[in-house]
């Protein structure tokens, strides 16, 4: 496990882009409440909210956790700022804090205290970091993912297309992109003997996951532009189905029971849009199944729409649509075979106690923390 200077980059991008985006969420808000158009104001705050409300909930309860024995008084700080929205910030500051150290000043010659120890501020770097990524996970699928659908679906539902659209867009797979990752990074920094998350890997990973969203997304908008019921009724028969296999899987995150079952929800609406391993096991066959049911949704709405909208399909904007929604299926497939095959760390935690201590290099060792019972890939 070691924190390289490449990591503190992805660090600073993330944290522009996070600033950047909140920025174009309000800038693209405000043009649709000054043009009348109220429902995609309101959706795009309503994302925003949701996700910092579910990030601060957990951001503090994971501070709750670390510093148990902790004054009081300190905790109650710590509660204020995550009420007043301002959690993810603290943890950004001890990421650069760390981060810097660990990049860049580290030193091990002379006697250093155990908190200055090269490898206690390597842990604490990565530490921090891979609470970060968790928490992106949750903002992407919570917030841009959603908010990714509603700027397509407005695109395709009005023949009036804006800059501010496009920027949300563009700011929108930029956020998938970075959270996902550094997300995987972080995850193959939890597998002390799977080799570094190179380049080639991040492509071919971010290729899989860019290509199969957007399809998906394409797809679902093309059954709200049908009937936004029956695009409802998908969603939430879709989502009853990953909230269930999180429930049969048992998964152990969170210490209360409250906690787990909110995670289990929302891991559910993570399934809506990608699919994730959450209990580190081999996951063959629900990917398998995942991927086919997907494609067989996308086909059969394509179908649909071939059938009982034959007017819609003359139009160049459907066809342009169409094989989008294909090709981003098809090709996002074939990463992800690739992927699957050449590149993924397939030595996961067994009973999730593995990886439970790690060879710190100067005669201790170390718990991995939360991050081992969190989803992976």
């Amino acid at each position: 496990m070691k924190y390289t200077k490449e990591n503190f980059i992805f660090l600073l991008c993330g944290i522009i882009i996070y600033i950047v985006d909140i920025g174009v969420d309000f800038w693209v808000a405000s043009k649709y409440f000054y043009k009348g158009q109220y429902t995609w104001a309101i959706l795009i705050i309503s994302f925003r909210c949701l996700s910092s409300l579910i990030t601060q909930i957990f951001s503090y309860q994971w501070f709750k956790n670390d510093c148990e024995d902790t004054d009081p008084e300190k905790l109650r700080w710590i509660f204020l700022v995550h009420f007043f929205h301002c959690g993810i910030f603290i943890r950004y500051w001890f990421a650069l804090k760390y981060g810097c150290q660990a990049a860049f000043k580290q030193n091990s010659n002379g006697d250093v205290s155990e908190t200055d120890h090269p490898n206690f501020i390597q842990k604490q770097a990565i530490d921090i970091l891979a609470d970060i990524n968790m928490l992106r996970i949750f903002k992407t699928f919570l917030e841009t993912t959603p908010q990714l659908f509603v700027q397509i679906y407005v695109l395709m539902e009005h023949k009036n297309h804006n800059f501010y659209q496009y920027a949300a867009i563009i700011m929108s797979f930029c956020g998938i992109s970075f959270s996902t990752v550094d997300y995987q990074v972080s995850l193959r920094k939890s597998l002390p003997d799977k080799e570094r998350f190179r380049v080639l890997s991040k492509l071919v990973y971010l290729f899989y996951k860019l290509l199969t969203i957007t399809s998906w997304i394409l797809s679902i908008s093309l059954v709200t532009l049908l009937s936004a019921r029956s695009s409802v009724i998908l969603l939430i028969l879709l989502w009853s189905c990953g909230f269930a296999w999180t429930l049969k899987q048992h998964t152990t995150f969170c210490k209360s029971k409250e906690m787990e079952f909110l995670y289990r929800t929302i891991i559910g609406i993570v399934l809506l849009f990608t699919f994730f391993n959450i209990k580190g096991r081999k996951t063959k066959v629900p990917i398998s199944i995942y991927y086919v049911t997907h494609t067989l949704v996308t086909v059969g709405i394509l179908l649909v729409y071939w059938f009982w909208k034959p007017s819609v399909v003359k139009e160049i904007h459907f066809t342009i649509v169409g094989i989008l929604t294909i090709l981003c299926l098809v090709l996002g497939i074939v990463f992800l075979v690739v992927y699957y095959r050449f590149f993924h760390p397939t030595c996961y935690c067994k009973q999730r106690t593995c990886f439970d201590e790690v060879d710190r290099g100067a005669g201790d060792n170390v718990e991995i923390g939360r991050f081992q019972n969190f989803i992976m890939q």
